[in-house]
């Protein structure tokens, strides 16, 4: 029982977090009394964007050797 409650509580945190990013950070606003909760979603966004960039980039290359051959 422990375990379930756990586990909602987590996916019920989780979606919490979902709908405030897409509230606030991801339209260019500050969270409400939790600027450092922007702050931290505005910089986690940047990460993820750069690493997606970065894997783009390396399977654009990889077919393009690929059909080089």
């Amino acid at each position: 029982m422990f375990v379930i409650s756990l586990g909602l509580l987590v996916i019920i945190v989780l979606a919490a977090l979902v709908t405030v990013y897409v509230a606030f950070p991801h339209r260019g606003a500050d969270i409400p009394h939790a600027e450092w909760l922007s702050d931290a979603m505005v910089r986690s966004e940047r990460k993820v964007n750069d690493k997606l960039v970065e894997l783009d980039d390396r399977v654009t290359q990889k077919l393009h050797e690929r059909t080089r051959d």
